[in-house]
């Protein structure tokens, strides 16, 4: 299996997702990634699981999965705006 993406970390701070991914850190609204995460607590956001090839993440608390390449498109959009 290719490695797509190399997420490090994933972090969150009020209303925003801060990613590192390749060496960059993007930060989401989490409100614009999920509406499942913008109502999770602390706790159900930090219960993730990063796929082995770097494509998504996996909440299991609130049964979330996420594209790591759509969530950077979203930090892109919202650094834009």
């Amino acid at each position: 299996m290719d490695k797509q993406c190399s997420v490090s970390n994933i972090d969150f701070n009020g209303e925003l997702m801060i990613l590192s991914v390749d060496g960059k850190t993007y930060q989401i609204p989490i409100v614009q990634a999920s509406k499942r995460l913008a109502q999770a607590t602390d706790i159900e956001r930090k219960m993730y699981r990063i796929s082995p090839s770097g494509y998504g993440i996996h909440w299991y608390a609130i049964d979330e999965d996420l594209t790591t390449q759509g969530l950077i498109k979203l930090a892109e959009i919202a650094k834009t705006a």
